[in-house]
C-alpha cells in the first residue's frame, strides 16, 4: 500500500471511531454542563449565573474601569452573559433518521455553538480594545489557562 493510502485508511477509521464514541457519550443520560457527569459539579443555572455575576463582579473591580470604559463594560457584560443553553433535542427522534440526517443535525448545533462562540469573541475584542495597557494586563491575567490558575485549584 502507499502511503498516502495507508495514511487515509487511518484518518478514515478514527473518524469513524471518533463518531461512534461521541454517539456513546452522548447517550449517556449525565452528560451535559448541568448533569452530574460534567465533572461531578451538577450546578444548578442560578447557581451557575450566581457564580458568573460574581466573578464579572471580582473583575470589574480589578479593572478599576474610568467612567469612558464603563459603558463599553455594560455592553460586553450583556453580550456575554451566558444565555439559557439550547435544548437537547429528543433521543428517540434522532434515533429514527438515518446516519447522514443525523449527522447534519449535529452538525447544525456545532454551527450554533460556534456562532455563540464568534459572537463572545468579538465582544471581548471590542472590549479589550478600550482597555489601557495595565487593565490589558489584568484582563490577560483573569484569562490565563493553565496550572496555577484559579479555575484549576484541585
Amino acid at each position: 500500500m502507499t502511503t498516502f493510502r495507508k495514511r487515509f485508511l487511518i484518518g478514515v477509521l478514527a473518524a469513524g471511531l471518533g463518531a461512534a464514541s461521541f454517539g456513546a457519550y452522548a447517550d449517556r443520560g449525565d452528560c451535559g454542563p448541568m448533569g452530574a457527569g460534567f465533572g461531578g459539579h451538577g450546578r444548578s443555572p442560578e447557581k451557575m449565573a450566581e457564580h458568573f455575576d460574581k466573578r464579572q463582579s471580582e473583575l470589574h473591580d480589578k479593572l478599576k474601569l474610568n467612567a469612558n470604559q464603563e459603558g463599553a463594560w455594560k455592553n460586553y457584560m450583556a453580550r456575554i452573559k451566558p444565555q439559557e443553553p439550547p435544548k437537547r433535542p429528543d433521543r428517540a427522534e434522532i434515533d429514527k433518521l438515518p446516519a447522514p440526517e443525523r449527522m447534519d443535525r449535529m452538525f447544525g448545533f456545532m454551527q450554533e455553538n460556534e456562532k455563540r462562540m464568534a459572537d463572545r469573541i468579538a465582544a471581548t475584542k471590542e472590549f479589550y480594545a478600550v482597555l489601557t495597557p495595565e487593565q490589558k494586563k489584568v484582563f490577560d491575567e483573569e484569562f490565563r489557562p493553565g496550572p496555577g490558575h484559579r479555575r484549576h485549584r484541585g
